[in-house]
Order: C-alpha cells, then sequence, then structure tokens
C-alpha cells in the first residue's frame, strides 16, 4: 500500500490456475501457500449497506487476524482506501466494533494461495460456487501492468470491481444480499 493508503489492485477472472502458478514460479515468486480465510463484515450507521461503498473487515487467517477499513472512492486499480492493522484476539475485536455501533452483515469463506513477487503480492481466490479468480496488488498501476504481463494475463480484460461487486455482475449471485457466502451456507 502506498502512502495515501491507497489499495492498489486487480483481478482477472476464471484464469487457469495450475498455469498461473507455473509461471509464477518461473519469474521466482515465492510461494506462500493455501491458506483457509474466514472474514466478517460489518457496517455501520454511516455506511449502513453496499451502495455506500465502506466496509470493516475483520478477516481470519490460519496464523493471524487482520482488522481492515475500506472505502471505494471510485472504480480503478487505485480506487480505494484501505487501512488495516492485526488484532491479537479476533472474538474481542469483534465485541469493540459492535460497542462501536457496528454490526454484522455477512460472514464470508474463501480459500486463498498468495505468490510474492518483489513488492507484488499474486492471489488465486477460491470462493464458493465460482470459478477462482487472480487478484494482483502492487506499489503502482504500472507494476501491476508489467506483472499482468509477464503472467500472460490480457489487461484489457482486467477487472477493478471489488469481490462483492465482481460476484454479482459475472456470476449473478446476490451476494450484497447474503447473510452468509461459505462453503458449507450460501443464504
Amino acid at each position: 500500500m502506498n502512502m495515501s493508503n491507497r489499495e492498489i489492485e486487480v483481478r482477472f477472472l476464471e484464469v487457469d490456475v495450475e498455469n498461473l502458478k507455473l509461471k509464477l514460479l518461473k519469474l521466482g515468486a515465492q510461494d506462500c501457500g493455501l491458506d483457509h480465510l474466514n472474514e466478517t463484515i460489518f457496517y455501520g450507521l454511516d455506511f449502513p449497506t453496499p451502495a455506500a461503498g465502506k466496509f470493516v473487515r475483520l478477516r481470519e487467517y490460519k496464523d493471524r487476524t487482520v482488522l481492515t477499513f475500506k472505502h471505494r472512492v471510485e472504480i480503478s486499480a487505485t480506487g480505494t482506501i484501505e487501512y488495516e492493522f492485526n488484532v491479537s484476539d479476533a472474538q474481542e475485536a469483534k465485541k469493540f466494533l459492535e460497542a462501536l455501533g457496528l454490526f454484522v452483515c455477512r460472514f464470508v469463506e474463501k480459500k486463498r494461495h498468495t505468490f510474492e513477487l518483489g513488492n507484488i503480492k499474486v492471489d488465486i481466490d477460491f470462493w464458493p460456487q465460482i470459478p477462482p479468480y487472480v487478484e494482483i496488488e502492487g506499489p503502482s498501476e504500472k507494476d501491476l501492468k508489467e506483472i499482468s504481463r509477464k503472467l500472460d494475463l490480457d489487461w484489457s480484460k482486467v477487472v477493478f470491481l471489488d469481490a462483492m461487486h465482481l460476484i454479482e455482475k459475472y456470476y449473478h449471485i446476490p451476494f450484497s444480499k447474503l447473510k452468509y457466502f461459505t462453503f458449507d451456507r450460501i443464504e
């Protein structure tokens, strides 16, 4: 993330996962492994719905928990303001957020295979009921274009939408209306 707290990332849909992994390894990327992520999404009084473009996420990895605030200000590679930090106790963080007046709107689950190549992070995301897609994050849009080219990902097919809007637009799943979007439960 750059100093203005802009998250700089793009997505490419329905990638050939095995081919992408091979290309990443040939480029010298570090394979950080596959993780199972559980996310609790919160909204607040001044951002009560997805239409506000803001949310707070409590994401549990196998070895850490990260609290994130995101505000989507425009649909572009640099269109999201993000603040995030590690928390030591997911349940206490949840209680803290609720004490501040935030409320849980959704529980989300996905698997993520992460690779790092210099200052670029490449995540292959596996969600319930949709094909895998790749998310690339780095310090600049120029860097994202360069790594995309090296991975033979067609920039004309880049997606700037966040996960919720991507899943709704391309896979017609009413993500924003769901309370649960997990491998065991979609409702």
